[in-house]
């Protein structure tokens, strides 16, 4: 049951990233000169984000009326369908349509497979398995730029996405061989209006942004402050605000807003430079960034280990600082972007920054929730992670004024770094570790 739920969300997670070193040869294809082929990439990504992060929350009110295995396997059926039309694409507009039915898709497989997990194991069972979960969905994210470029110099872009399929298939034959946990849940609403204005008030903001239409922005806002006043009232929210009555958990997200975003918008133009600006390959690209993904692998557990002993806020204060410092060593780098001396000392810097941050973050916000909001509470904190990322490079136009140079790869090198920082100012001030009793204090020392 556990292998079905990592399958799940780890095809949606990967697909989130997995794109990024393909959008060169995209936008070559389907794209344009200049500024076109860059709104283009910023599309193709935010397409994806912009459905995700607006419904993933309503699609966990779907899997408790209609069933938590009902919608996953739709969900896969979907995303298959979805990744299917869009190693089709004949032109940009199709392909990004075909991105935002992705990720309509994708939203259905994330809060599904975190609840078959909540319903199916109980106690230290249920730390361990959603810890699992999110180790191997934060690898799809962090190992996705590696596989895309691989994808994309051995056969095309459009196998990107045909990769999906066989994963799909996988995950559906063994998803026939889990039992349905549970039956649907009754009195469950699906947030309609709030499900509505979350995505139009997302959809609008980021067109606003991406195709520097102001009035849009300022529409996108307009609706999403209505939709949390919607929320403050709806009788079953897609988004409970109670949740963010717990400290932790409230500046938990704040700094997930953070450092998401900048992850997001680093590894966006991070990725475009080195190949457009640098000349790597696509494969090249990917192997550039293996470093963080080592790192990752290496040290997340042992700093998640750590904080689980010593308290979450300092490795949530250092952890985003010391990656700022490594995308701020980046600033060295020219046209040439010299792997050995300007490209790697940064990365093993914001790898090591980044592995001290994610465990610490995500035990942090999950640990302020009651037991029984587990798995709402980390579709929230999913939520969040997706709808930074949207915004961020929504406003790649806006800080790199339309043509990627070093200049301008510099200022989102700043942007990245600030934001990063930002993430951990933001944990020292608003997060705070439990009291330990006397026996944990002893047992902690004498460890």
């Amino acid at each position: 049951m556990l292998v079905v739920a990592i399958l799940a969300s780890f095809v949606s997670f990967l697909d989130g990233t997995v794109v990024n070193v393909a959008l060169p040869a995209i936008a070559d294809e389907l794209g344009g000169p200049g500024a076109a082929g860059l709104s283009l990439q910023q599309w193709v990504v935010d397409g994806y984000l912009v459905t995700l992060g607006s419904l993933i929350l309503v699609a966990g009110s779907l899997s408790d009326v209609h069933g938590r295995k009902r919608v996953l396997g739709l969900g896969l059926v979907g995303f298959a369908v979805a990744s299917a039309l869009c190693a089709l694409a004949p032109t940009g507009p199709v392909l990004v349509v075909a991105r935002m039915l992705q990720g309509v898709a994708g939203a259905l497989l994330v809060p599904s497979s975190l609840a078959l997990i909540i319903s199916t194991f109980d106690g230290e069972a249920q730390g361990r398995a959603i810890g699992r979960w999110t180790a191997w969905t934060g690898t799809a994210m962090i190992v996705g730029p590696f596989v895309g470029g691989g994808l994309v110099d051995l056969a095309s872009w459009r196998w990107v996405f045909w990769i999906n399929l066989p994963v799909v298939v996988v995950t559906l034959v063994l998803l026939r061989k889990v039992p349905s946990p549970e039956a649907a849940v009754a009195g469950r609403r699906v947030d309609v209006p709030g499900a509505v204005l979350a995505a139009v008030g997302l959809a609008a903001a980021v067109f606003g942004l991406i195709e520097r239409i102001w009035p849009a922005v300022v529409a996108g806002g307009v609706l999403l402050v209505v939709f949390v006043l919607w929320e403050r009232r709806a009788r079953d929210p897609m988004l409970p605000l109670r949740l963010f009555a717990a400290r932790n958990f409230a500046w938990g997200n704040v700094a997930t807003f953070a450092v998401y975003g900048a992850l997001s918008l680093g590894g966006f133009v991070l990725t475009l430079f080195l190949q457009q600006v640098a000349g790597y390959s696509a494969t090249a690209a990917g192997v550039a960034q293996l470093p963080t993904t080592i790192a990752m692998l290496a040290l997340s557990t042992r700093f998640g280990t750590l904080a689980g002993r010593y308290g979450a806020r300092w490795f949530m204060t250092i952890g985003p600082v010391v990656a700022g410092v490594g995308y701020l060593l980046m600033l060295t780098m020219d046209e040439s972007a010299d792997y050995l001396t300007q490209v790697l000392p940064g990365l093993l810097v914001f790898g090591l920054g980044l592995s001290i941050t994610v465990a610490p973050l995500t035990a942090a916000i999950l640990g302020a929730a009651p037991t029984a909001d587990a798995g709402i509470a980390s579709a929230v904190n999913n939520a969040v992670s997706r709808v930074a990322g949207l915004v961020t490079v929504a406003l790649v136009g806006v800080i790199v004024g339309g043509t990627l140079d070093v200049d301008s790869f510099h200022r989102a090198l700043i942007v990245t770094a600030g934001l990063l920082v930002a993430g951990g100012l933001v944990s020292l001030a608003g997060i705070r570790d439990p009291r330990r009793s006397a026996g944990d204090r002893a047992v902690t020392g004498a460890a």
